[in-house]
């Protein structure tokens, strides 16, 4: 970074480099906290994207989807989904200095409701996350005291599996219906004390969260090294690497197609994106930060993160294999079976083994307290917006985390897990959705009304119809027909609805081409209709927060909201092992209260997107403060760099915010009801 470095632009060129992390003051920021640096932001953002997950789930994918030819899909689905999705998120935050609901609002006011959705399920998401944090914290805890299972040196995985299903989380009370019968109170203990660490995280300002990145990510990076050197030391670890990447079976590329949509579905959930978590974090960077590096780095760490943290756990499997003398596909390799079972059982077998159990669980604690702060940011930093900054961080953040706890307890039943189980499969439903209407808006809706007035509005929305009711059409066979013939069928629908779609466009734009002979050629109409709004949405961006490839802006319109919505399609219509519908029957678990539960939340985050669609104006007040859009008002007309913009210089940005050179060029599409003033 360039310290002092003050951007010097003219009204037709852009800012060369926008202010550093450390030279920035509140005055200059608008009063807006930042990180401490670059550093602190990477840290951060890296730790909020790397949680469980990624060490008891990405192995498991890899070892029952071909070892390592499940890199192939995962790394695609990376670079052609979850990296495209993360720019956008860090981008917006960091364009327009705040959360979610602002951002998304941006492209059309009737949008604000997809993010107020998105901080609602973040909400939902953190209160049962904690109760993962509050088990692992009571595991620590446990494993000091004289019945710990783990130091037993005959233990089996069965064994301490059992301990905490029924010692901790408490199930052994549970009857065949599973419905809970009683509250632990150890387990809201520790959720209390959770809650009271998350707190401390969030309370004191961006600088101070950074800093505690620094800790709750550097440490766990400290440990997967040391977890994978001691594991692949060990007798017997070849065999469980070799199960985990060095055999490659090519053949489930095609004859598990699902691998393709697990794959996605894996990035899309271990990157943090559709929470608002990364649009917060980004709101806290000055504009200038080089969004598309800044998101690589954090995305390529995650990947990286998930590899090593699958090759520690395999070479653990491997030595257990090895001393139980049977073969590490008969080693539970997944879930709570893995963390709670077969990695601490290897660990206690070393010599020190009751050391190395209490670094393991303190190591998950670190990687799951920083996920569940940095969801509980994404709300946090809409309702200080929302609030004007009249109330210290530290207030907001109390009274999240005590609703946040009370909410909680539920998962603090002995039908917790149950709950908790419930409740991630139905939350999967929203976020899905979601992710389609953040890149649905960013990719179509974005400045649609200059791309009508272009073109008229035949052959934009044929265009658009086309392109998802192909989708829509082609899903039905996908996942409607149950035979070896159904992707082809797919495929085929998928190819001549898109004939005849496209061909239907063809001729909408042979007339416009007609109507204006010499404005257009063919290559010029077809730029314009397939990439013109979302390229403009790419250089508008680009002004502010830096180089953005152009396959980003590609990917965000022609390919992003088409993956999601098959993937929610695929959701929508999975089937239980007895035929039933998954929604509604998920696990068969009894409908009430767990399938009503997770209804229910589904529809209510689902209602944020349907109010914002219908009435817009209830979510106004979270529009982007006025001083932060005046002044990337005067950013984009190259006239201030963010250290030069003062109030007089806000109250004439937002006077010339329309009718003028200097208006922003983020600036939505008006409805109406003149809704889409960037400046309350």
């Amino acid at each position: 970074m360039m310290d002092g470095e003050e951007i010097k632009s003219s009204s037709n060129s852009a800012p060369k480099r926008m202010g550093t992390f450390a030279t920035e003051t509140s005055e200059e920021t608008g009063g807006r906290d930042r990180w401490g640096n670059r550093m602190a932001f990477y840290l951060a953002a890296v730790g909020s994207a790397v949680g469980f997950g990624n060490v008891w789930r990405f192995p498991a994918l890899a070892k029952d989807y071909g070892g390592g030819a499940f890199f192939i899909p995962y790394v695609l689905a990376f670079f052609c989904v979850g990296l495209p999705l993360l720019t956008l998120e860090v981008a917006l935050g960091q364009y327009y200095q705040t959360g979610n609901v602002g951002c998304f609002g941006s492209f059309h006011p009737r949008f604000r409701g997809v993010g107020m959705c998105a901080i609602a399920c973040a909400f939902m998401l953190v209160v049962y996350y904690s109760m993962l944090l509050s088990w692992v914290t009571r595991a620590f805890f446990e494993s000091f005291g004289s019945n710990d299972p783990w130091a037993d040196e005959n233990v089996t995985g069965e064994d301490a599996v059992s301990y905490f299903y029924n010692d901790i989380i408490g199930m052994q009370t549970l009857g065949d219906d599973l419905r809970p019968t009683r509250i632990v109170g150890q387990n809201v203990g520790y959720s209390f004390l959770v809650w009271i660490c998350i707190w401390l995280c969030l309370a004191f300002g961006m600088k101070w969260t950074g800093r505690i990145a620094y800790v709750s990510m550097g440490l766990p990076i400290i440990l997967l090294f040391v977890f994978l050197i001691k594991g692949v030391t060990l007798e017997g670890a070849s065999d469980g690497i070799k199960a985990y990447c060095g055999e490659w079976d090519m053949s489930v590329l095609t004859e598990q197609p699902d691998v393709w949509s697990t794959a996605v579905s894996q990035i899309f959930f271990s990157l943090s994106v559709t929470f608002g978590t990364m649009t917060a974090y980004g709101s806290h960077c000055p504009r200038g930060e080089p969004a598309f590096l800044n998101s690589t780095v954090v995305g390529v760490a995650n990947c990286t993160f998930s590899f090593l943290s699958g090759l520690a756990v395999f070479a653990a499997m491997g030595h257990l294999a090895f001393r139980q003398e049977t073969t590490v596909d008969e080693i539970p390799y997944a879930g709570f079976s893995l963390v709670f079972g077969t990695w601490p059982v290897v660990f206690g077998t070393l010599p020190g083994g009751e050391h190395w159990v209490r670094l393991l669980f303190f190591d998950l604690f670190l990687l799951g307290i920083d996920s569940a702060f940095s969801i509980l940011e994404a709300p946090l930093t809409v309702a200080l917006d929302y609030l004007g900054h009249e109330y210290a961080k530290w207030k907001v953040a109390g009274a999240f985390c005590v609703i946040a706890f009370l909410l909680s307890i539920i998962y603090a039943t002995d039908a917790g897990l149950i709950f908790l189980d419930t409740i991630d499969f139905y939350i999967n439903f929203v976020f899905l959705l979601t992710g389609f209407f953040e890149t649905f808006g960013a990719g179509w809706v974005y400045n649609i009304k200059e791309q009508v007035a272009s073109l008229g509005p035949k052959p934009v929305f044929s265009y658009m119809f086309t392109h998802f009711a192909s989708i829509i059409v082609a899903s039905g066979f996908w996942f409607g027909l149950k035979n070896d013939n159904a992707a082809w069928a797919g495929f085929l629908a998928l190819f001549l609805c898109g004939a005849i779609g496209f061909g239907v466009t063809g001729f909408f734009l042979s007339e416009r081409m007609n109507e204006e002979p010499g404005r257009w050629t063919w290559g010029s109409i077809i730029y314009e209709l397939t990439l013109g709004n979302v390229m403009h949405l790419r250089d508008t961006l680009s002004t502010v927060v830096g180089y953005l490839p152009w396959i980003w802006a590609f990917a965000m319109k022609n390919l992003i909201p088409q993956t999601l919505l098959v993937l929610f399609i695929n959701l929508a219509t999975s089937k239980n092992a007895d035929g039933d519908s998954v929604f509604g029957h998920y696990e068969g678990y009894v409908s009430w209260p767990f399938q009503v539960l997770g209804i229910l939340v589904v529809c209510f985050a689902s209602m944020f997107i349907l109010v914002g669609f219908a009435t817009p104006k209830v979510f106004k007040a979270a529009d982007p403060p006025a001083k932060n859009a005046a002044a990337a008002k005067l950013i984009m007309a190259g006239e201030n760099s963010p250290k030069d913009v003062d109030g007089a210089d806000y109250d004439r940005a937002d006077s010339e915010a329309t009718g003028s050179d200097t208006k922003l060029a983020m600036d939505p599409i008006k409805s109406d009801e003149e809704l889409v003033e960037i400046s309350a």
